[in-house]
């Protein structure tokens, strides 16, 4: 009898290991990680950046909760939005990169910073590998709600 008394504190353990609102390596937090998104996004539309988006995966992915996507004209427009989305969020608010990838080709730079990753892609190769359709089940959140525009 004592073994069925404790068998019911399983059941206080959830089914789903995606309940939770964050499960991502890096422990900010879902408001943090949105602080991040937002600082990068400010980065990509001060430099005229097109379509820019964030998005929350944090329902869909255990490894990271918000993307930010932003499209260039020029390799050198990529360049710049990559190197200031670094200066901002690393002096400004003291988070770092962890991984960075596509720099030298620049059709579509990947910055990795555990629980934000920023996609910067040229039209082409953004409307080819179209990361808003393969993460649709995603919450797309406005602009507006992170006091931000497009212009």
């Amino acid at each position: 009898m004592s073994d069925q008394s404790t068998s019911s504190s399983d059941e206080s353990q959830p089914s789903n290991p995606m309940a939770h609102p964050s499960r991502a390596i890096r422990p900010h937090g879902l408001e943090e990680a949105r602080k991040l998104a937002t600082e990068a996004a400010r980065v990509a539309l001060d430099n005229n950046a097109q379509d820019v988006m964030v998005m929350d995966v944090s329902g869909q992915s255990a490894e990271f909760d918000f993307f930010v996507i932003a499209t260039g004209t020029s390799r050198r427009q990529l360049h710049a939005i990559s190197e200031q989305t670094d200066d901002a969020l690393e002096k400004g608010m003291g988070d770092r990169r962890q991984g960075i990838e596509g720099y030298q080709e620049s059709s579509w730079i990947v910055l990795d910073y555990g629980s934000l990753v920023v996609h910067l892609f040229d039209d082409e190769t953004r409307e080819y590998y179209d990361l808003e359709s393969l993460w649709a089940d995603a919450k797309l959140i406005p602009l507006s709600d992170l006091g931000l525009t497009q212009r």
